[in-house]
């Protein structure tokens, strides 16, 4: 390897644990502010299923997207490397003030700035940027509507009516859902199981509310595992094509497909990094998305962290970079304005939306300047 390739996989994974304690509020904000978990243990918690991501995303689909986002003629080692140092940059500075950005967008529009100014706007993949740019509205959109219906199901009085829909919605699902993978269908089916269970066991004991509060809580740790698992699964690609895309540019591969079936360690270090970058949390992300935009509950809590879920995994089928902090914000809004619309601090929801627009753009703009310094003296 070039001396210049291995530079960029160390900031690479560093970015990747970078993301991992940024992004850490997406996984465990609600499980906090609930307190089902002190914050020490809500980290552990996520950061142990960040990385069993690793065992259950095989395909790696969102990795080739965020790779083929440049043209392979266009993507140099310049290139890549600027695009990393502006995501880091961009991902520390709305760390620092507690925004919660999304990481994916920085490292996507931190990539495509630098190869503007190395090749102009026709070095970009359209078809990729315009996929990435759809999911920034469908993402929040679509955990604000899951989340919806799954809190309206489940604060129904009727329990063989909100048993009855949750069956019917499994079973659906389970058979008329093209599942690309068997583990996803016998995934959903189990998580289903689990919750049905539980219900069942709660309207048995009696269902007082000290009790249905506590089952709640039971039931967070499955929803916040499962959210972490898609999580990990979604973020650790986006480094993982990043890197791809810079062995395809050292020469040492065809293509960013190859370079991920054949060099097995990339994927190990990328979940490895966003979990252990989970594990050092992001204590003033978490404020904002476990408190500032609404006050959760722990049966809410359930129903955004499966509603974040949900979207995350359909993603990643799809092949989307979606943002996991526009995600569960979504859910978390969708909770919320359940309950009533001016239960949402909608002030606080339109700052973050602002963040969101402009992460690609200022990303873009702040690789293009580094990379206008930095091919002066890297050829």
């Amino acid at each position: 390897m070039s001396a210049l390739l291995i530079v960029i996989i160390l900031l690479a994974i560093t970015f990747d644990f970078i993301n991992g304690f940024h992004d850490a509020a997406n996984s465990i904000a609600t499980i906090v502010s609930t307190k089902v978990l002190t914050p020490f243990q809500a980290v552990v918690w996520a950061a142990f299923f960040n990385f069993v991501a690793y065992f259950i995303f095989h395909d790696h689909a969102v990795a080739n997207t965020v790779a083929t986002t440049v043209h392979k003629d266009a993507i140099t080692l310049t290139v890549i490397l600027s695009g990393i140092l502006a995501a880091i940059c961009w991902n520390l500075l709305t760390w620092w003030y507690g925004i919660p950005s999304s990481s994916s967008h920085t490292l996507i529009g931190g990539f495509a700035g630098a190869a503007v100014a190395h090749a102009s706007f026709n070095s970009i993949d359209a078809a990729s940027i315009y996929k990435t740019l759809l999911f920034i509205l469908l993402a929040p959109l679509i955990g604000m509507i899951i989340s919806m219906f799954i809190t309206i199901v489940t604060v129904q009085k009727n329990f063989w009516l909100k048993i009855s829909i949750i069956t019917l919605v499994i079973l659906l699902c389970f058979f008329f859902i093209p599942f690309k993978k068997d583990f996803e269908r016998y995934g959903l089916l189990t998580i289903g199981i689990i919750f049905v269970g539980a219900y069942f066991y709660n309207y048995l004991k009696g269902e007082s509310a000290h009790r249905t509060t506590n089952m709640y809580k039971k039931l967070q740790l499955v929803s916040s595992a499962t959210f972490s698992i898609g999580h990990g699964g979604s973020d650790a690609q986006k480094v993982m094509g990043i890197i791809a895309a810079a062995m395809v540019a050292d020469g040492r591969f065809n293509d960013a497909s190859e370079a991920l079936r054949e060099a097995w360690w990339i994927p190990f270090v990328c979940y490895t990094a966003i979990g252990l970058g989970t594990m050092s949390g992001g204590w003033k992300i978490v404020k904002t998305m476990g408190t500032k935009i609404t006050k959760v509950t722990p049966l809410e809590g359930v129903c955004a962290e499966t509603a974040g879920a949900i979207t995350l995994f359909t993603a990643a089928n799809l092949g989307a970079p979606v943002s996991t902090t526009h995600t569960i914000t979504g859910a978390i809004i969708g909770v919320g304005a359940t309950k009533r619309l001016s239960a949402v601090r909608w002030g606080v929801t339109i700052n973050l939306v602002w963040a969101w627009i402009l992460t690609i753009p200022v990303s873009g703009l702040l690789a293009a300047g580094i990379y206008s310094v930095l091919h002066l003296f890297i050829k």
